[in-house]
């Protein structure tokens, strides 16, 4: 069988984030991808033009839905705008036999918010703990542990902050960072440092939502957390490199760049 991967995330009217960006990766990486929309955007290369939070009974609906007829392999999340998003999702997530990929996503690429002041304890206490994978660029990281990553050597002081919240492994992004794109993912004990040539591309908006996505194809397909975090970091660094324009604005990455021939 196909493996099957939940994304609970918000709809990105333009495609190149969320939702869309999620199935994409899912496609691309040969697993089934299904959907629970927590957050309807519309949403060009320009920025977020507005927000509208679907109720949490039609969210729990969704959920339930897919996951006690089909089943899931793994799930990722993505905007989920609210407390009371957050805290139905973690609930949810809690009762699934599955890995969980959580990007704990709190500003988009334009610099728009996506995640509520209200609802950063709700994100700290009950969605961090129950995910095997928190996937936090270092914007992410100063918002929910004030930590703030200047260089390389900030990385693992990073992580321990994001650890102390609960989840199993801390993928920190440095792709904020000048020279190599690194990313320092650890469970407290190993440590994995994965690092990929920078591309002078300013097409990168969905770049958080492919990696976390695809993690979570990987996990689906039977990867250890490591497996699944390189092979990701592999993927995205090529949809980042054929990122194309699109609008007036920031483009996306190219979810399919391996089918336009890419290696």
């Amino acid at each position: 069988m196909i493996p099957t991967v939940l994304t609970v995330a918000g709809s990105d009217s333009g495609g190149g984030a969320g939702i869309q960006a999620d199935l994409k990766t899912m496609l691309a990486l040969g697993v089934h991808g299904m959907s629970v929309i927590t957050v309807v955007t519309a949403q060009n290369s320009l920025g977020v033009q507005g927000a509208w939070e679907l109720p949490v009974a039609a969210v729990r609906a969704q959920y339930r839905s897919v996951v006690d007829d089909i089943g899931v392999r793994a799930v990722k999340t993505g905007m989920l705008a609210s407390a009371e998003l957050v805290e139905a999702v973690a609930e949810l997530i809690a009762g699934t036999d599955a890995p969980a990929v959580v990007d704990p996503v709190g500003v988009s690429k334009h610099g728009d918010s996506l995640l509520a002041a209200s609802a950063l304890d709700s994100v700290r206490t009950q969605l961090l703990p129950v995910a095997t994978v928190a996937t936090p660029n270092l914007d992410e990281v100063a918002q929910l542990t004030g930590v703030r990553v200047e260089s390389e050597g900030d990385m693992r002081r990073a992580a321990a902050a994001v650890l102390g919240h609960g989840p199993r492994w801390a993928l920190i992004k440095g792709g904020h960072l000048a020279g190599d794109a690194v990313d320092l993912l650890t469970d407290g004990s190993e440590e994995h440092w994965l690092r990929a040539p920078r591309h002078d591309n300013r097409h990168t908006h969905g770049t958080g939502c492919t990696l976390a996505s695809a993690i979570a194809a990987q996990l689906a397909k039977g990867d250890s957390v490591p497996e699944a975090v390189a092979a990701a970091k592999e993927y995205v660094t090529g949809a980042v490199s054929a990122g194309f324009a699109l609008g007036g604005g920031i483009g996306p990455v190219d979810h399919g760049w391996r089918f336009r021939g890419g290696s």
